[in-house]
Order: structure tokens, then C-alpha cells, then sequence
């Protein structure tokens, strides 16, 4: 069948098609992803990339603060002077405590650095609500890093002073880490008009490894293509679904999908933090749980520190991960991004990471649900009500 008749065919497909994606060409082929749990990996691998730069080092993050980031201003300055072409970007609100004692010294090295929408309004392009969320380190346009760990040392374990988060992140090396690399200057290139040209990747291609679509929604038409990806997956799925998301407040569509999912026997499980850094949203996310308890979707609370993990696999063949939360500020408000995979291998490892932590997780009975306290459904139907403003 030629392509153009192919798409409309696969838009219309029925439900538990097994059918991903109607745009197969959105992924890109021969990619490598490695999955880090856990601050501490993560920010070790992205050190170990920033020390090996060898033309330019671009890092983007919500939350930049702390000894963490300090690490990194050390890294990124040894960079800047052994003459990496290295840039900063980071939003000002998530980074409120960042010292600017830090951001001088960077400066003074070489990096060029680019606060997003200062909450100053004062200050040009001034914002309150519309925030930069990624986060992307991209080394050389050959290698990048992106999922849902900030700068921060509330990644770093209890016995050392940082509060022990669960977090997953991700190294993808191939042509995605080019597309990561270029988002970032369109995000530069928009909020300074300054451009600047990307490196030509030493760029080695893996043909048998992951298809790869890296999805944001920087521009206002492309707000719901995120969302559009995960409705397609789910409603595709034919064995099991896998969630976990640290704010998990997701509008009506995927609500039903899910439950729809459940209905006709595939196996949905969602891992929720069992307690939260921001609980006007926890509270809000758990007013949804008997609706889809009721309708057979298994709801796990992790037990230990806050849960931050944004990962859902469908199949073990198609998975999601990145920086976007399923609520209404990732698909309104802020920057995001994602890597949208296609690959048995990578869906199914990730899949084993998201089966281990909910089996190390306390699963919520109906029964039990059903009995909390009348305070807590007060709480839980006020802070739903008021979604959109959390």
C-alpha cells in the first residue's frame, strides 16, 4: 500500500490494534539508550560526558541549585577552558536558590548562559506561568541525556544530606541525541535571536538498535502531541500497560483510555508516589483513584522517598520517557520533552525497572480505598477542583 492511503488507514485503527504510531516516520532508527536509576548514575554518567567534550556542551534544567550544581559549574568551566563551546540554560523559577555567586563564575569562564522567563516582571520576557521543564545535557550532538533528574541534591542519598529521590534518567547516543541538541538552540535561538550553528556529530549509527521520536511541544499547535502519543499507545495495547509518574493528574480522555484498556483485558498498573513534594496535586491525583480502581487498573504507592519517575511502557514494545508529568501544566504551560521509543529490547528493560518498583510498593485495595477518612476525601475533591491552578 502506498504511504500516503497507509495513514489514514492506521489513524482509524480499532483498539488493541498493536498499532503505535500512524507517523512511523517521526522515529528516527540506530539509537542506543542506556536508563540510569537514580540521581547519583545519572549525574556521574553526564560528568563523565561533559569531561570528554570536545566542540560544545549544551545543558538544560529546571532545577539548578545546591552542591550538585556546583559539581557541575566545575565541570562546565574546565570545559569552557580548554576551548568546548559550552551554554546554560535554566529556568528561573524552578531555580530560585541557585547562587549567583555560581552563575558570575561562569560567566567569567566563557559560558554563555540564558535564564528562562525571569519571574521578575521588571525584566524582559517576564513569566509566571510558562516554564522550562526539560532536561537536556547534549555533548557534541553525538551523545545526550534527558528524562526526569534535575541538578538538584535531593537526588543524593539520606546519609549524605540529600533526601534520597527515585528518578529515572536516560543516555541516548545516535542521531536522537542530535535532535536533543537542536531543541535546545531553537529554545536559545527564540528567547536570545541569537543563533548559533550545530556541530556536525561524530556521529556513530547503531542499525539494530532503538527507533527513536524525540517529541516536544515547544510551539502552541504542538501542545497535545505528547499527550497524543500516550492515547494512541495506550489505546493500541493489547497485554499491558505500565505507568509511573510522580504528578499524575491526567485529564478525561486518558483517564478512559486507561480504563477502556482495563476493560478489554489488558493488564494496567500505575506507580504513584505514596507521598509528595507538591500535595496540592497529590491530593488532586488521588481524588481519580477509585474511578479507575473501579475499573480494574492497579494503583501501586511507592513507599520511600518521593517518587519523580515519568516512564510508561505499552506491550514491553513502545515506551515513553522524558520530562513530561501527565497534567495539565506539561500540556499547557511548560517546555518539554520526550523520547518516544519503538524497540522490544529497551521498552522490555525499562519495563523490568517499572516492575520492580512497584513490586517493592504498597498496591491500594478498593476495599481499602474505599475507607480512608472523610477528611481526606474533602481534601482530595477540593484540590481536584482546583487542577488547573496547581
Amino acid at each position: 500500500m502506498e504511504k500516503g492511503k497507509l495513514r489514514p488507514l492506521l489513524r482509524r485503527s480499532p483498539p488493541g490494534s498493536g498499532i503505535f504510531t500512524y507517523r512511523p516516520d517521526r522515529y528516527q532508527p540506530g539509537n542506543e539508550i542506556d536508563i540510569f536509576a537514580g540521581g547519583p548514575p545519572a549525574f556521574g554518567a553526564m560528568l563523565e560526558a561533559i569531561d570528554g567534550a570536545k566542540k560544545t556542551v549544551h545543558l538544560e534544567s529546571y532545577i539548578l541549585n545546591g552542591g550538585v550544581s556546583r559539581t557541575f559549574a566545575a565541570r562546565l568551566t574546565a570545559a569552557a577552558g580548554r576551548g568546548v563551546s559550552v551554554r546554560l540554560i535554566y529556568d528561573s523559577l524552578g531555580s530560585l536558590a541557585l547562587d549567583r555567586r555560581l552563575l558570575e563564575n561562569l560567566r567569567g569562564a566563557g559560558v554563555q548562559i540564558l535564564e528562562y522567563h525571569p519571574v521578575a516582571p521588571w525584566r524582559a520576557r517576564w513569566s509566571w506561568w510558562r516554564r522550562d521543564h526539560r532536561k537536556i545535557l547534549a555533548v557534541d550532538g553525538s551523545v545526550a541525556f534527558t528524562g526526569g533528574v534535575n541538578l538538584s541534591d535531593v537526588y543524593m542519598p539520606e546519609a549524605s544530606g540529600g533526601a534520597g529521590w527515585r528518578d529515572l534518567h536516560f543516555r541516548v547516543s545516535g542521531p536522537a541525541a542530535h535532535e536533543l541538541d537542536r531543541l535546545f538552540r531553537n529554545v536559545w535561538f527564540k528567547e536570545t535571536g541569537f543563533y548559533f550553528p550545530l556541530v556536525e556529530p561524530e556521529q556513530t549509527r547503531f542499525p539494530e538498535k532503538s527507533l527513536v521520536w524525540v517529541a516536544a511541544n515547544q510551539e502552541f499547535l504542538h501542545r497535545t502531541i505528547i499527550r497524543g502519543a500516550y492515547l494512541r499507545a495506550i489505546r493500541a495495547a493489547r497485554k499491558e500497560i505500565l505507568i509511573a509518574h510522580s504528578y499524575f493528574l491526567p485529564g478525561r480522555r486518558l483517564r478512559r483510555a486507561l480504563a477502556a484498556a482495563a476493560r478489554r483485558g489488558v493488564r494496567v498498573k500505575l506507580l504513584a508516589p505514596g507521598t509528595s513534594d507538591i500535595s496540592s496535586v497529590w491530593l488532586a491525583a488521588r481524588s481519580r483513584y477509585d474511578y479507575l480502581l473501579s475499573r480494574g487498573v492497579r494503583i501501586f504507592e511507592w513507599g520511600g522517598p518521593m517518587l519523580h519517575e515519568k516512564a510508561a511502557v505499552v506491550d514491553r514494545r513502545w515506551s515513553a520517557v522524558g520530562s513530561y508529568n501527565m497534567d495539565r501544566r506539561s500540556l499547557m504551560h511548560n517546555l518539554e520533552v520526550n523520547l518516544h521509543v519503538l524497540d522490544p529490547d529497551f521498552s522490555g528493560r525499562l519495563a523490568d525497572v517499572l516492575s520492580d518498583d512497584m513490586a517493592g510498593s504498597r498496591e491500594i485495595r478498593l476495599e481499602d480505598w474505599r475507607r480512608r477518612t472523610l477528611r481526606e476525601k474533602i481534601l482530595e475533591r477540593v484540590f481536584f477542583r482546583l487542577r488547573y491552578f496547581l
